[in-house]
């Protein structure tokens, strides 16, 4: 996963979030408990593109645009390539979570 502080790129987003999945269903599956969350936790609707298709899912949350990838298209693109000037932004470790248990994004 990375995290680029994109303030100083682009007017249209503060955060990019790029993260890639080992396929399809995981990309899906992690847009939409994003899209959850933010909805649920801070009131924020997200537009959303790429969800059928599920190779690369684009999430518009305003200051924040998150990117999930299958890996291959990831490297494809190559986002974090072409935004290399964009600061890296440390990310934060997730706590552990028990067997069953959904973590929240």
């Amino acid at each position: 996963m990375s995290i680029l502080d994109m303030r100083e790129l682009a007017g249209y987003t503060d955060i990019f979030v790029i993260c890639s999945a080992r396929n399809r269903r995981q990309v899906q599956a992690i847009a939409a408990e994003a899209r959850r969350v933010a909805k649920e936790q801070h009131g924020i609707l997200a537009k959303v593109e790429g969800m059928e298709a599920a190779r690369w899912v684009l999430a518009d949350f305003g200051s924040v645009v998150l990117h999930v990838f299958d890996e291959q298209l990831r490297g494809f693109y190559d986002l974090d390539g072409l935004w290399r000037d964009a600061p890296r932004l440390p990310v934060p470790e997730l706590p552990e979570r028990e067997s069953g248990e959904f973590l929240s994004m």
